[in-house]
């Protein structure tokens, strides 16, 4: 993945002296409108088990980390090494400003380059920001678990999303 840069916004693979700014993002970000359990990292170290430098493209603007979309095979699984589920996280301060749609258009086209014909990800349905955005974004509903997290004092729906890609080998066997 080469760095884009766009005016003051530059967007590259993430980095180990990048945990620190994504752990804060993290916290900020993942709250119980937005996931369905508290995430919380115990560590540096942890997190970097969980997101090791290049699995996520992170956006700068004007050097300060203000959003990600993080990225990875969902399985494992051979046979599902064409498919990359995407999560996304934009600094409140910078969201409205286009950060969020180029964070998507640059993972299209990083996963597409190496082979992948599917992204997906998932939001609660309670998120209408969010749904609103995937639906800009291209993203179409997939399917639904009903009523999946009581959260608030309602039961919320876990809606799939996806993006049909073109490019690259059939199999996703280079993406990284």
């Amino acid at each position: 993945m080469q760095q884009i840069n766009g005016g003051s916004l530059t967007i590259r693979p993430s980095e180990i002296r990048d945990a620190r700014e994504l752990i804060i993002l993290d916290h900020m970000i993942w709250t119980e409108e937005t996931t369905p359990g508290p995430l919380m990292w115990r560590s540096r170290e942890d997190y970097l088990l969980h997101a090791p430098p290049g699995s996520q493209l992170v956006a700068l603007k004007d050097g300060e980390v203000c959003g990600y979309v993080g990225f990875g095979c969902p399985t494992g699984m051979e046979s599902h090494r064409h498919v990359c589920e995407i999560n996304i996280a934009v600094h409140p301060r910078f969201q409205r400003q286009g950060i969020g749609t180029q964070l998507v258009a640059a993972i299209k086209r990083h996963a597409a380059a190496n082979g992948i014909r599917k992204l997906r990800l998932r939001v609660l349905s309670s998120n209408e920001t969010a749904l609103s955005f995937y639906r800009r974004c291209g993203f179409c509903e997939e399917g639904r678990l009903r009523e999946e997290f009581y959260l608030g004092g309602h039961y919320v729906d876990e809606v799939f999303m996806y993006c049909m890609l073109t490019g690259g080998d059939a199999d996703g066997s280079r993406f990284t």
